[in-house]
């Protein structure tokens, strides 16, 4: 295994993890001799390290708890009990009034800096304005708005006021929308009038009209004019405000509502691939402790640096991003394509902000790679200190490109989690090294095993991702879902006690790293082996004329099994027998003849969420010819064209 990077002694000393352990040895007399030993305590006494992470960060608590967890049979526990507290509140007592909290650009060339005592304004304002609405503890409010300022504004606002925020971004479909926020009631609704991507203009107006007739708990909508100065003009004016409007009111003093530990933040939408999205709820206090310990100690976020992830208001990150501002750091917020008007937008846009801590994808990196970009060449980026990765499996090459052609001393800090928990099970540790095609640990807190197929812990091979213990930012419930039932059948299935995320993975024992080889509901099942599909891709990506691909094993009658290779080719290149030929021998170089596929297909475009996700369980089902209403969800895809192909190509199966 091939150590691309280590931290330097001081850059570990200086870690927010090292101070950690400097109070745990003072405090409570703990001493530990490496990450493993640390995460191992972390995860065999639960309670006092979360006990912990509420002293060291020092909560403020409006009452007092009576106990740091109710149980440990998930998802029947609570934490914190008696707790009263707010997450808005504990973002802006690190508040410097002169300095910046937000940057913002866009496509478009825009950029604004908000200071930290501007935002305190427009947030009281926007406080303000909810309360005469009669917005009150536990209403919804929801927002249908880009990666903007004004999000982040409202959710504060929201936030202060202990109501429940959701979003999406303008990108969705009006079907996708309505099928998020009716389920939860909103009394409000903030919105834009339209977006630019790639350079091209997107009018909303007539989604937004269409996503209000179907919300009839709205009591007012609240107009971002962001594509057209005079957006407020498409609509009646005494249902709709614009939102500068909001922030000319003078607010007053920002005050904070304090709510429960386990009282419901924010909710966010599983990808909704398969029918309605699970309306999933975290609670305040949960969110703010995981925030606190993941920004502090797997991203190592200190006051005054600049944190940027790209991402859109209808992906989890979006959320996790707003956590830097707990940390002091300023937040850096970009909207439009990252390879607009070049490819490389988004390093020419870190060098402009001189950003520290640069977040991404990891087909984003794999873009960059394929393009063969010499970026440490071309740009500065002396100011990134970490590159973050997640969405999906970084494959080992892609390791190696960040190292030869970014930067050679940067923290690359592939980490993995979802929507589910709103922050990552698996990332990135400063007390160890980076190692090609591993994610460095499993996070502090986070009790997680790889079990094989009977159920047994097992290390250096292929397992089920479990987790065995609870997690404060665990969703406290399914919105709508009053006894559980769609909740348990989540997570809870397979290994009765202990949660089941969906991946494949496998944990080094010597590194104490990890490798996640796809969604285990994907997984391909080759001759009795079970193959990870981002061992597939991996291979595939080093073919040059291949733009992207799919691989699906479908296991028919008799035992027999069928395993096509739906490739995207780059333009001007043709599925030659000769490109067959070096994909199938890549695949044995690479790995084994049992990676090789039984066909290879060429397709115009791939299957993909709304927010980035390859769609291989839906497009297995359609290969199996389940019904396409219970197999796929078209509304909450970005390419929903794409599936035409594949339903064909089932009647040929």
């Amino acid at each position: 295994m091939k150590k691309l990077w280590e931290g330097t002694h001081q850059f570990k000393e200086e870690s927010k993890l090292q101070d950690y352990c400097n109070w745990l040895d003072e405090n409570h007399n703990l001493k530990f001799e490496n990450y493993h030993e640390l995460w191992k305590w972390s995860t065999d006494h639960i309670e006092d390290f979360w006990e912990s992470i509420w002293h060291y960060f020092k909560i403020k608590s409006h009452s007092p708890y009576t106990k740091v967890l109710s149980s440990y049979n998930m998802p029947n526990c609570n934490w914190f009990e008696g707790s009263t507290l707010n997450y808005a509140e504990h973002i802006f007592r690190v508040a410097k009034s002169k300095q910046t909290a937000i940057h913002f650009s866009n496509e478009s060339g825009v950029h604004l800096e908000i200071s930290w005592g501007e935002l305190e304004k427009k947030v009281s304002s926007m406080v303000a304005y909810f309360k005469s609405l009669s917005v009150t503890k536990g209403d919804r409010i929801v927002a249908f708005l880009p990666n903007v300022p004004e999000a982040t504004i409202a959710f504060l606002a929201a936030n202060a006021l202990g109501a429940v925020w959701s979003s999406t971004s303008p990108d969705f479909g009006t079907e996708s929308v309505v099928n998020r926020f009716a389920q939860i009631e909103p009394k409000v609704l903030i919105a834009v009038d339209g977006y630019k991507y790639n350079g091209k203009p997107y009018d909303k107006t007539a989604t937004v009209k269409e996503i209000v007739a179907q919300l009839p708990s709205l009591k007012k909508v609240v107009v971002l004019p962001y594509l057209s100065t005079d957006a407020l003009n498409n609509f009646s004016e005494d249902y709709y405000i614009d939102i500068n409007s909001i922030f000319e009111m003078e607010g007053g003093h920002l005050e904070f509502q304090p709510v429960d530990f386990n009282h419901p933040i924010w909710v966010l939408y599983s990808s909704g691939t398969t029918g309605l999205p699970k309306a999933i709820v975290h609670s305040h206090g949960g969110i703010l402790l995981e925030h606190y310990k993941y920004m502090a100690f797997h991203n190592d976020t200190k006051p005054g640096e600049r944190y940027f992830w790209f991402t859109t208001t209808g992906w989890m990150m979006w959320n996790f991003l707003q956590s830097a501002l707990l940390m002091g750091a300023s937040i850096v917020l970009y909207d439009g394509s990252p390879t607009y008007p070049k490819f490389d937008a988004l390093w020419s846009f870190s060098d402009k902000l001189q950003i520290n801590h640069f977040g991404t994808s990891a087909p984003f990196l794999v873009a960059n790679m394929k393009k063969k970009l010499d970026l440490k060449k071309e740009h500065n980026l002396s100011s990134i200190r970490s590159i973050s990765s997640t969405g999906a499996p970084l494959p080992a090459e892609a390791f190696d490109y960040v190292y030869e052609n970014i930067k050679t001393n940067v923290w690359l800090c592939s980490m993995a989690g979802g929507t589910d928990v709103c922050t990552a099970f698996v990332g990135g540790t400063p007390f160890s090294g980076v190692y090609s095609g591993e994610i460095q640990c499993r996070a502090l807190g986070v009790s997680l095993h790889a079990l094989d197929y009977k159920g047994i812990p097992v290390k250096d091979e292929l397992g089920e991702m479990v987790i065995d213990k609870p997690m404060p930012s665990m969703p406290i419930y399914f919105w709508n879902d009053k006894d559980n039932s769609r909740y348990k059948a989540s997570y809870f299935e397979d290994y009765p006690g202990k949660w089941r995320h969906g991946d494949f993975i496998k944990i080094n024992s010597k590194t104490g790293g990890l490798v996640i080889y796809g969604r285990s509901d994907a997984t391909l099942n080759r001759h009795g082996i079970r193959i990870g599909t981002s061992e597939i891709y991996s291979a595939v990506n080093k073919i040059s004329a291949i733009e992207d691909a799919l691989i699906i094993n479908l296991e028919l009658e008799e035992g027999k099994h069928y395993m096509p290779l739906f490739v995207k080719l780059k333009p001007n290149f043709e599925l030659s027998e000769a490109l067959k030929s070096d994909i199938n021998q890549q695949l044995k170089i690479d790995y084994s003849p049992r990676h090789v596929p039984d066909d290879i297909i060429e397709v115009a475009d791939i299957p993909y969420t709304i927010s980035g996700k390859k769609m291989e369980a839906p497009i297995k089902k359609i290969l199996l010819k389940m019904p396409i209403e219970t197999s796929i969800n078209l509304d909450a895809m970005r390419n929903p064209e794409s599936v035409d192909f594949f339903i064909e190509f089932a009647k040929q199966i």
